[in-house]
């Protein structure tokens, strides 16, 4: 394996906190390198002793598996990995209901939504502007399509619209322009190439860095269908917990946590119907509760120390 680490847990005791209320099984659907699991599983151990519990990992990448199956080994008969996309949580909590968590509620889905440091700091994931590899971006390796496909295959009208709609980049349609005139030389294969191009096409070079960011953005969720699978592992996580278990998401850029803000408040809202019109009771009741109000957001000592958690939004619902 290569000697890149995966990222520190961001807002770890924030979210063990919130989220940990009582034995059962726990879903870590983003395993990555194991660090929000090993702290759950310490803090399952330390609070309800040998209450049975599970802890449950899920990650696309095996890589991560294998670098979280170590870091847990020692609650190695408390843990259940799966390799696949945290969409498939119904699936994942209906196979652990029939097997080792027979008998146990659902208490608890952490989804945590970065990329992690392991696959940004590895070129050949090509998710950088910083290291030069393939222009890949796929968090699952053998993903059938890679950033390099959609950066030479799309119209310029639809990379344009890519870039403005997942990456809210104001000049998308000025980079487009550029990355097709570009590729009818030769094709862009390379981070670095995508990275140069991206940078000529600013007028402001001053701006160039948030705008590579906003672009790389755009492109590994189109690559990874990041916001239609979260808005999918929302929905069948939340139907998979058990009555009072709680959905803790921590998002990094503002389309997720809209989407993560707007699942949480529907289902926290009950239906009165249409506006004038009297019941005396809910067409649907509520069947969550809002754990946070607003975000939780890192502190200056963990920005200070972990950078990267500098944006994310830490939002938990629990399920009545």
């Amino acid at each position: 394996m290569d000697n890149y680490g995966y990222h520190a847990p961001v807002l770890p005791e924030e979210t063990v906190s919130l989220l940990i209320t009582g034995p059962g099984i726990y879903i870590d659907g983003t395993l990555g390198g194991g660090g929000h699991s090993l702290l759950m599983l310490d803090r399952l151990a330390l609070s309800f002793g040998e209450a049975r519990s599970l802890l449950v990992g899920i990650d696309q990448d095996s890589q991560a598996l294998v670098e979280a199956a170590g870091k847990l080994d020692r609650y190695r008969e408390l843990t259940a990995f799966f390799r696949g996309n945290f969409s498939t949580v119904g699936a994942v909590v209906h196979e652990v209901l029939e097997g080792a968590g027979k008998g146990l509620p659902v208490m608890g889905i952490l989804l945590d939504l970065g990329v992690s440091s392991f696959q940004i700091d590895t070129p050949g994931r090509g998710f950088s502007y910083l290291r030069n590899g393939p222009l890949d971006m796929r968090m699952d390796p053998d993903g059938p399509v890679t950033a390099a496909d959609v950066v030479n295959g799309y119209e310029e009208r639809d990379l344009a619209s890519l870039f403005r709609r997942y990456g809210e980049e104001p000049l998308g349609g000025r980079i487009a322009r550029a990355l097709v005139a570009a590729r009818n030389g030769e094709p862009i294969t390379t981070t670095g190439q995508l990275a140069a191009l991206v940078k000529e096409a600013c007028p402001r070079k001053d701006l160039a860095i948030k705008t590579l960011s906003r672009i790389y953005q755009a492109l590994r969720i189109e690559v990874n269908d990041e916001l239609g699978v979260l808005q999918t592992a929302l929905e069948e996580g939340f139907a998979a917990l058990s009555p009072g278990g709680r959905m803790a998401v921590i998002s990094y850029h503002s389309l997720e946590d809209r989407i993560v803000k707007r699942f949480f408040a529907s289902e926290a809202t009950a239906d009165w119907g249409p506006k004038g019109v009297a019941l005396r009771e809910p067409l649907a009741p509520a069947r969550a509760t809002l754990v946070t109000r607003k975000p939780v957001l890192a502190s200056a000592e963990e920005i200070e120390r972990n950078p990267r958690s500098r944006s994310a939004r830490l939002r938990v619902a629990q399920k009545l």
